[in-house]
C-alpha cells in the first residue's frame, strides 16, 4: 500500500499528459503536426512565478492566433534576479479544460528543470500544436481560446545533485 501510495503521483501525472485530463496539455515529444485545416484558434500565453524563487518570467507574445493543426512556436524569457545560480522547475495547465486534450505541447521547457546564474536571462521554447479532433469533439468543437498557463517554482536540489 505504501509503494502505491507513492506511485500514484506519478502515475495520475502520466495519466494526466496523455489524455489532457485536468487540464494538462499532451505531451508528445517530437511529434509532427498533422497540418493546417483552415480554422483558427486564439491561444493566449500566461507568466508566473512562485513568490520563493527571485525570477521575472514572462512570454514575449500574449497571444497568437494558430490555424488549428499547425506546429507552432512561442517564447517564454526568465530571469534570475538574484547574485546566485537558482534551479527552478515550470509546472503547467490549459484552460479551458475541454480544450487540454487537444493541446499537444512538442517541446517545452517544462520537460526539464531550468537553472539561471545570477543576473543570467534565458529565451526558453514551447512547441505545440492544437489537434484537428478539436473540431470534431462537442464539448470542445466551439472553443476559440485556449491559455497554456506557467508557474515556474523553485527545485530544492537539482537533478544533477541527487
Amino acid at each position: 500500500m505504501v509503494g502505491l501510495g507513492f506511485a500514484a503521483v506519478p502515475l495520475y501525472r502520466m495519466f494526466c499528459q496523455a489524455t489532457g485530463y485536468g487540464g494538462a496539455a499532451r505531451i508528445d515529444q517530437g511529434a509532427r503536426a498533422p497540418g493546417a485545416i483552415g480554422r483558427r484558434v486564439l491561444v493566449r500565453f500566461d507568466a508566473n512565478v512562485n513568490s520563493k524563487l527571485p525570477w521575472r518570467f514572462g512570454p514575449e507574445t500574449p497571444a497568437m492566433t494558430v490555424p488549428i493543426g499547425a506546429r507552432q512556436i512561442a517564447f517564454f524569457e526568465a530571469t534570475n534576479l538574484s547574485d546566485h545560480s537558482i534551479t527552478g522547475s515550470a509546472a503547467f495547465n490549459i484552460s479551458p479544460d475541454q480544450a487540454a486534450t487537444y493541446f499537444v505541447k512538442v517541446q517545452c521547457f517544462c520537460f526539464t528543470q531550468q537553472t539561471l546564474g545570477p543576473g543570467e536571462t534565458q529565451r526558453m521554447p514551447v512547441v505545440f500544436y492544437v489537434d484537428p479532433a478539436i473540431t470534431k469533439d462537442p464539448d470542445a468543437a466551439r472553443v476559440g481560446e485556449i491559455t497554456l498557463s506557467y508557474t515556474f517554482y523553485p527545485v530544492d536540489r537539482p537533478a544533477a545533485a541527487r
